[in-house]
């Protein structure tokens, strides 16, 4: 369901439930990938919120084409790998090989990617993702994922770029929604997503300004 007018918004009933369900510092986390994006460059031109919206569902698609390739992380070999002692002044070096090895361009990964842009984008509008309300609206395309009997990638990815879509709704709620989005795909694949998103995290912090020179 989509919101398409104000006379609409000003129906909805808004659920009186926390923004995060578990015990994860989400704001902690809401800051350091933002910190990181403005070390990168990625806010040295400012954006309005459609931009960053649309880069969040760049991330879904990439996610969808990477599970359409059966491209899945190798986390055990991954932490095999780092379990290795190396010097330390090879230790970043280390780290970017064994992720690009087993862990970048995968499902895993990419859905780690739409959790930091929105990250990003919360720390951008200063969104405090640690309590507040979400409209049915977003509460029902959310339980959608969450529940529906047969899973499929594809169509789940889809509710969640309507969820990114959707019109008239606040950026807030749309950030969290598609994070706790992500977190259920997770779940129903059965990996962990917060894992995923710290490694990212760090392998960003690796690279350089603009990560090589994209233009945005």
């Amino acid at each position: 369901m989509r919101i398409r007018n104000n006379s609409i918004q000003q129906k909805i009933k808004f659920q009186q439930q926390p923004k995060m369900e578990n015990n994860t510092n989400w704001n902690a986390l809401r800051d350091r990938a933002y910190e990181c994006a403005q070390t990168k460059g990625w806010h040295d031109v400012p954006h309005g919120t459609d931009h960053f919206l649309m880069l969040i569902v760049t991330e879904v698609a990439e996610a969808v084409n990477a599970d359409r390739n059966g491209r899945r992380a190798d986390r055990p070999e991954f932490e095999r790998r780092q379990g290795m002692e190396v010097p330390p002044e090879t230790q970043a070096r280390r780290f970017k090989e064994d992720f690009d090895t087993c862990i970048k361009d995968t499902v895993e990964d990419e859905l780690a990617d739409v959790v930091i842009r929105c990250l990003d984008l919360a720390g951008l509008l200063g969104i405090d993702l640690q309590g507040g309300t979400m409209p049915e609206c977003i509460e029902e395309g959310v339980t959608r994922i969450k529940t529906s009997q047969t899973f499929l990638f594809d169509k789940a990815a889809f509710e969640l770029v309507r969820l990114v879509s959707s019109e008239d709704v606040n950026a807030d709620m749309i950030v969290q929604a598609a994070i706790m989005a992500a977190c259920w795909f997770a779940a129903r694949l059965d990996f962990d997503i917060l894992w995923h998103v710290g490694q990212k995290m760090k392998y960003n912090e690796f690279r350089g300004y603009r990560h090589g020179g994209k233009k945005y």
